[in-house]
């Protein structure tokens, strides 16, 4: 199977196992989705998602964040781990916010990869699902499926994101994202993976007979 049958196929699919996808981290704006997509890093989304109702209702935008001693903030976030670099993130992101943005999340990568905390990878995730600019959020997960299917030789998520930026069509992005990471999560976990068992590695993956 050619590289760009592969990504025709892998796009079919997709949308076929998943029409359509629910962003999994809870939030009702931009500011709290940041806020829960920087909790989500080396944190499960089910577990940030238990834990940010709590931390949004003492504080659910930037003004009131500020105010919070960072102290209150961790104790909340702790089971999400990394709490005293999440926790002060957050109060230092809160404040950036205030002073630099006028409250409001900045919505172009510039200025959100300059906040405490914030990476390219969360940059991305906000810029696509708060503001509905295309992105292409690629972490580890992402990486290894990408890699599995044979669309990446790339060593690390930069390489994979750029691979998946020129093989996929730009107004696919945003949902792609999405239906990788739930399809990753039901059928192509890091292990155990039985590559016949899965239904884009059983056709379209480095170890199908169709390469």
């Amino acid at each position: 199977m050619k590289k760009q049958e592969k990504v025709e196929f892998v796009i079919n699919k997709l949308e076929e196992l998943y029409p359509e996808v629910p962003i999994p981290l809870d939030h009702k704006d931009s500011y709290t989705l940041l806020v829960a997509v920087l909790l989500s890093a080396q944190c499960t989304d089910e577990r940030v998602n238990k834990i940010t109702p709590k931390l949004f209702q003492l504080a659910d935008n930037p003004f009131d964040m500020a105010n919070q001693e960072v102290e209150k903030i961790r104790e909340i976030i702790k089971p999400c781990g990394l709490s005293p670099r999440k926790s002060k993130a957050i109060s230092e992101l809160s404040k950036i916010i205030i002073e630099k943005h006028h409250g409001n999340v900045p919505s172009n990568f510039l200025d959100l990869e300059e906040l405490p905390g914030v990476g390219h990878k969360t940059a991305s995730v906000v810029m696509a699902q708060a503001f509905g600019h295309p992105a292409f959020p690629v972490d580890t997960h992402i990486h290894r499926l990408i890699y599995r299917w044979g669309l990446t030789n790339g060593k690390n998520v930069e390489q994979t994101e750029k691979d998946c930026k020129r093989l996929f069509p730009k107004e696919l992005w945003n949902k792609l994202h999405l239906q990788i990471i739930f399809f990753g999560r039901e059928y192509c976990k890091a292990r155990p993976h039985e590559p016949k068992k899965c239904p884009i590695c059983t056709m379209a993956g480095r170890a199908s007979l169709f390469n």
